[in-house]
């Protein structure tokens, strides 16, 4: 199994997944911007550039089975009182395999940095691009590791037409390079889960991001 984030991320995206023994992994950040926790069948990996010893240390300390640890709220507000960073929630994390041609679906790209979509993606996300349809838009850039992460919105108006799911399928044609695409939804969020279900998104497991402060959204969540 590998010793980076990205090659957890690499491995995992291709079923191969680390040891379900119960056991946490720490490993560095890969970027300033980016840490947190994934968890996956009984074994978390802890992405942060705090001292190991310390996250394992306070894991110890956390009054949970070992296998929910890292996903216990107690951990995660040390560790976020500890680094100073702020989260949203705890995310679904799916993956996709991409997918040959151009997507079937009439999309325009948008090249507009003060667009509010693109600027809460900036936060989250380099290398973001952004493409509209008639009441959706799409999201894709590098997040986590490096990761190509999709996220989509739908207006309120063209709910229950098919849009999202034609937005999720659309992101696995527009990946570069043929590299499988990420997305977190809310687990909360029944009708995302389903979308990117359908769209072909494995589940692969539970994703606690937290971003430097200058990075948080400043009002409304990033879409998902």
């Amino acid at each position: 199994m590998g010793q980076t984030l990205a090659e957890f991320l690499d491995a995992a995206a291709a079923g191969r997944f680390p040891p379900p023994d119960g056991g946490t992994t720490v490993v560095a950040q890969e970027n300033p911007r980016d840490a947190g926790v994934i968890a996956f069948t009984a074994h978390s990996v802890v992405f942060t550039d705090e001292d190991p010893d310390w996250v394992r240390s306070t894991l110890a300390a956390v009054d949970a089975d070992a296998l929910a640890a890292a996903m216990n709220a107690r951990f995660l507000a040390a560790l976020l009182d500890r680094t100073g960073r702020r989260t949203d929630t705890i995310d679904l994390l799916t993956v996709a395999d991409p997918l040959p041609g151009e997507p079937p679906l009439a999309l325009r790209e948008i090249d507009d940095p003060d667009h509010p979509r693109v600027r809460r993606a900036l936060g989250r996300r380099d290398d973001v691009r952004v493409w509209a349809a008639d009441g959706g838009v799409l999201v894709l850039g590098r997040g986590v590791a490096g990761r190509w992460e999709a996220a989509i919105e739908v207006d309120e108006d063209a709910r229950g037409r098919g849009l999202g799911l034609e937005l999720a399928v659309a992101a696995r044609h527009l990946v570069p390079g043929g590299a499988p695409v990420w997305s977190q939804q809310a687990t909360g969020n029944a009708r995302s889960v389903r979308v990117f279900q359908a769209a072909g998104y494995r589940p692969i497991g539970a994703e606690s991001l937290m971003l430097a402060p200058a990075a948080a959204p400043a009002s409304a969540p990033a879409p998902r």
